[in-house]
């Protein structure tokens, strides 16, 4: 049974309707990264069809953004009812074009993340204050109008929906340009949208280049918002495109998360969690755990737990149900992730596990050998640079403030990890660390908990209530309700 229409592949979602590019678009074909093999041929569109898709979402903005709050909570509701009859279609979409394991991650985290956002800002969304009395003012959330949004390949349903749901609950309408290496769980949320009966002009989805449509979006007068996911270098252009027409930019961008397991009794279940944590996902998360700090004075036992943990990873075939680990998503990460290896080997650091090349049987597709180096130093590309694959560094502290002075050192902020005796001595030193988040003890994320970080790993916080502000404009109306003052 297909994933989804195949003609779907070669056209635009815009006005309601599924098209044709405007200038004939042009084929790029679809690698699967399990095997290498081409999947499919996408049609790329250009800067006119952002242009279409863009007028589109603002004829329709009139209309959509002045429909009763009750009537979009009603459309969110009717999409979550969509989406959770084709779970199946959009985890074996992500499957096919990022290489997530079916059964670890595809379909319990990848597809499922998508249908808990929803359920989130429908939550959150029920109690958000839309209109208040604020003295002898009424204070009026608004919808900040036409949004294009720009997303990556790692986690293709969580990184659009935190905006898709938010954007439609505040009324906005919408222009979505995914990655261009994960074009199937796109086309299938269009369809799901538009099963749920989304009214036209609502979202519109263009395929394509990243950087050339991404330009477009950002510089375009048509667009009142732009809101990225990616690379921080992706970031810098979105923002310096934007700069021109003065329109709201957020930015979800890098990481480099430093890992402190405290000094502890629970040492080695801190080093085997944040190992496996890392690993999860080909390591291809911005907040995963890339930098683990250890006492130096238990570094040699780290190394030991640490190289025990990684052998527990099992790297395979995505669709295998055995598989822990998947490939990386594509040639370009996988050819970026050896080159990092080999720098952290030329750079002296310890090769504890992995390394170099491809895991034994694995040679077809983009495999990496879940790899840990040890003994590194904050002088290191490896622990420095945003690797975006399963590449743990370990990293020897002297004391509590050594630690969080080795993992503030670091152009990114956007999460950090403490794992201690007690919440409360986690917390203490989380207080510490310039990031958004902090995951304390092993915690996992909170949805509906702002999600955004600190210096280049972008502005702005997504998820939850924080998601919804985001597409919202603030108006004072004074003097509305002079009863109101005491």
């Amino acid at each position: 049974m297909a994933i989804f229409e195949a003609d779907h592949l070669r056209r635009a979602f815009i006005g309601g309707r599924w098209v044709e590019p405007v200038n004939g678009g042009i084929e790029q074909e679809i690698i699967d990264p399990a095997t290498g093999e081409v999947s499919g041929v996408l049609l790329f569109s250009d800067e006119a069809d952002v242009d279409r898709a863009a007028k589109a979402a603002s004829d329709a903005f009139a209309t959509f953004s002045n429909t009763p709050l009750v009537e979009r909570l009603e459309l969110l509701e009717a999409v979550i009812g969509v989406y959770t009859e084709r779970m199946q279609d959009m985890a074996d979409a992500i499957t096919l074009e990022m290489g997530a394991p079916m059964d670890a991650i595809s379909r319990p985290l990848q597809a499922a993340l998508g249908l808990w956002h929803l359920h989130t800002t429908l939550e959150v969304a029920r109690q958000y204050p839309f209109d208040r009395i604020q003295r002898t003012s009424r204070i009026v959330k608004e919808p900040v109008g036409v949004c294009g949004l720009i997303t990556p390949w790692n986690w293709p349903m969580n990184q659009v929906m935190c905006k898709v749901a938010p954007a439609l609950v505040a009324g906005c309408t919408i222009v979505l340009k995914p990655s261009q290496n994960a074009p199937y769980s796109a086309i299938v949320l269009a369809e799901i949208l538009e099963q749920a009966g989304v009214p036209a002009g609502v979202f519109n989805l263009v395929q394509g280049s990243g950087q050339r449509l991404g330009r477009a979006i950002a510089s375009s007068p048509l667009f009142d918002m732009v809101s990225l996911t990616g690379s921080t270098s992706a970031g810098v252009e979105v923002a310096q495109a934007a700069a021109t027409t003065i329109k709201r930019v957020t930015l979800e961008l890098g990481g480099k998360s430093a890992n402190i397991i405290l000094d502890s009794e629970n040492f080695a279940h801190g080093v085997t969690h944040g190992v496996l944590q890392m690993m999860a996902n080909s390591g291809q998360t911005c907040t995963a755990p890339s930098r683990m700090l250890v006492p130096a004075h238990r570094l040699d036992e780290a190394e030991r737990i640490a190289a025990a943990a990684c052998a527990q990873v099992v790297v395979g075939d995505p669709r295998d149900p055995r598989t822990t680990m998947g490939p990386v998503a594509n040639r370009r990460q996988h050819r970026k992730v050896q080159e990092m290896i080999q720098a952290g080997i030329d750079e002296g650091a310890r090769l504890l596990s992995g390394g170099l090349g491809s895991p034994a049987g694995l040679e077809r597709g983009y495999y990496v050998k879940p790899t840990i180096f040890s003994r590194v130093n904050n002088r290191m590309r490896i622990a420095t640079e945003e690797i975006f694959g399963p590449v743990l560094v370990i990293i020897p502290y002297r004391d509590e403030s050594d630690a969080v002075a080795i993992a503030n050192d670091s152009p990114y902020g956007l999460s950090g990890y403490v794992y201690g005796e007690s919440i409360e001595q986690a917390e203490r030193v989380a207080r510490q660390l310039r990031t958004g988040m902090v995951h304390l003890n092993g915690a996992a994320v909170d949805i509906a908990a702002p999600f955004g970080g600190y210096k280049q790993s972008g502005n702005g916080r997504e998820w939850g209530y924080a998601g919804i502000e985001e597409f919202l404009e603030t108006k004072s109306m004074f003097g509305a309700a002079p009863d109101a003052v005491n």
